[in-house]
């Protein structure tokens, strides 16, 4: 099967327009939906989709707000329900598009914190759910950074992305991926919102996978193993990859990661 070529959507989300990128498949089996991390943008993603159209799915993702193509000041999100929200615009247009194909959503680090926020608002729609070095329990790198005085002009290093230095460099290059400090605003939103997920329901009968790369110093495997402690429900399976850093997806494993999220989506939308 040929590379499929994207498109790109846009529509008026909670505080401003939200890009959307599509890879359609006309034989498509299911429907995935990624959730890019912080900093991100959704076409860093672009290998992960074609892995997935060839496997029968289609493919949406947005650039979430204050992110890539859409609006907002970059980096700065003050209240992550309303990206939530915008994602729950994502889902339902793709589901109502695709004749209500079996969704799974994917969420990678920030990604991860709000596609669990997601399944806690809207879970029964979907089919799986799989958080890719999610930024779940207590972060204690944002505990430290909002206790300053003043947030340091300290960007996220791109040698903990992964153990491919090319994966560093092209991030570093990357004019829609945010270089700048975070933001206080941002990281205030991020710490209510691990507080309304850890006081929330968990994820009861949604096939859940978690993976989690071992040497991640972006979001600690053990930060996100406690907060998932309280929301792994029946069906959930964890995956740990040895000396891994954060981007699992740009990974030097990533086919053995792809291939895991592959099997899990066609094993829970059969």
């Amino acid at each position: 099967m040929t590379d499929a070529i994207h498109r790109i959507e846009s529509f008026q989300g909670s505080e401003g327009k939200i890009s959307v990128r599509v890879w359609q498949n006309p034989a498509a089996r299911h429907l995935v939906v990624i959730a890019h991390g912080y900093g991100d943008h959704i076409g860093r993603y672009e290998h992960v989709a074609q892995r997935l159209v060839a496997m029968s799915s289609s493919v949406w993702g947005p650039d979430h707000l204050g992110h890539g193509r859409s609006d907002g000041e970059r980096a700065l999100v003050r209240d992550f329900e309303h990206v939530v929200d915008d994602l729950n615009h994502v889902v339902a247009t793709a589901h109502e598009s695709h004749h209500e194909l079996p969704v799974v959503l994917i969420g990678h680090s920030m990604g991860g914190m709000i596609a669990a926020r997601y399944a806690q608002r809207h879970g029964r729609g979907l089919a799986g759910l799989v958080l890719s070095s999610p930024a779940l329990g207590r972060l204690e790198a944002v505990e430290q950074l909002l206790a300053l005085p003043q947030i340091p002009n300290v960007p996220i290093d791109p040698a903990v992305l992964s153990r491919d230095s090319a994966v560093g460099e092209a991030y570093a290059s990357d004019p829609l991926v945010y270089h700048g400090p975070f933001k206080r605003q941002t990281l205030e939103a991020i710490r209510a919102t691990l507080i309304a997920i850890d006081a929330g329901p968990g994820f009861g009968e949604l096939p859940t996978l978690w993976l989690h790369g071992s040497d991640d110093k972006l979001v600690p495997i053990e930060s996100a193993r406690t907060g998932l402690a309280k929301l792994r429900g029946a069906v959930f399976t964890e995956r740990s990859y040895e000396s891994a850093r954060h981007e699992l997806f740009n990974e030097t494993n990533q086919a053995e990661v792809l291939g895991e999220v592959s099997n899990f989506i066609d094993r829970v939308t059969r």
